[in-house]
């Protein structure tokens, strides 16, 4: 099992999914392998590694991965957790599957296959979504974490007294927020562990998450400054003493199944059992020969001769 306790390197983990996502909208699908085929997505990826690389300087890097984008386990406790991403069941009965562009689904095991060859650790855990294996290798390493990631759930993670912060896209990788507690507290008036409280409290429709009726991110970071946290919350609710106000009173009270079991959703995992992986920043290419065949049959040109030149520099 993975485990660094005892280094002090940078870690930089990637949000995998989240960042082809970006990279297939952002680079034109007229990307294409010399079949025809778009590779957009791939070579997008490629050339954001490459910044980011060069640009943050890790010393050791993964490639986190959806092994499970909607684990059983939280739909169990919220039915309507990632539902409305679901396409429509076949007639015969196909499990579900996350609505992917047409375009993009081929390229995904493109991507995996590059990763691969490159050297670049990919790792993904069955039952569990990339955000939980990112949650298990920040909470084990014993240096420096950046997370890159275009999901706003991952800032539960910063935390600056162990040096974990998040670099949030902007625009493609070559403008990146980061995100430190500073940041957290300036836009949302909470940190990093505070950070579960506010999320759940204001609800994710993109993630299916109701969040409590009338009670946006405003009101739910004046409730968290006012009574501490989600427990102090409830327990103002039960306090008729409490200076919250009764239509408050009422939909947080209306709404305890729904907060008696968000905290488990929302609350990336840190005990994924993670394989054990060399994280460490590769120099060359791992297979030279499956790489020049991949680069070959899609037409990863320059995309990937840039991210070898970073990586051996």
């Amino acid at each position: 099992m993975w485990d660094v306790t005892q280094r002090t390197d940078r870690l930089m983990l990637l949000d995998t999914a989240s960042l082809y996502f970006r990279a297939y909208f952002g680079v034109p699908d007229s990307v294409k392998a010399p079949d025809g085929t778009p590779v957009n997505a791939v070579r997008g990826l490629l050339e954001f590694i490459t910044r980011l690389v060069h640009d943050h300087h890790p010393d050791s890097l993964v490639a986190c991965m959806d092994a499970d984008w909607r684990p059983q386990w939280r739909v169990d406790l919220i039915p309507s957790y990632k539902a409305h991403r679901v396409a429509e069941l076949t007639e015969s009965g196909t499990p579900d599957e996350e609505e992917i562009p047409d375009t993009l689904s081929p390229q995904v095991p493109i991507i995996e296959d590059v990763l691969d060859a490159v050297g670049i650790a990919r790792v993904g855990v069955e039952g569990y979504e990339a955000d939980d294996v990112i949650g298990t290798f920040t909470g084990r390493a014993g240096g420096p974490v950046d997370i890159v990631t275009g999901d706003r759930d991952l800032f539960q993670l910063v935390d600056d007294k162990r040096e974990r912060r998040v670099l949030y896209p902007l625009k493609g990788v070559g403008t990146l927020q980061v995100t430190d507690e500073d940041l957290l507290r300036e836009k949302y008036g909470v940190d990093g562990s505070g950070y579960v409280d506010l999320a759940l409290l204001r609800g994710d429709p993109s993630d299916g998450l109701p969040g409590v009726p009338g009670i946006g991110e405003k009101t739910a970071a004046k409730l968290l400054a006012q009574f501490g946290d989600l427990a102090g919350i409830m327990a103002a609710v039960d306090d008729p003493k409490s200076k919250l106000t009764p239509s408050q009173r009422k939909r947080l009270d209306e709404s305890r199944p729904y907060i008696a079991v968000a905290p488990t959703v929302v609350r990336v995992a840190s005990d994924v059992p993670l394989p054990d992986v060399d994280t460490a920043l590769p120099r060359e290419a791992r297979d030279p020969a499956t790489l020049d065949e991949l680069a070959q049959r899609w037409g990863l040109g320059g995309s990937l001769q840039r991210l070898l030149s970073t990586l051996a520099g």
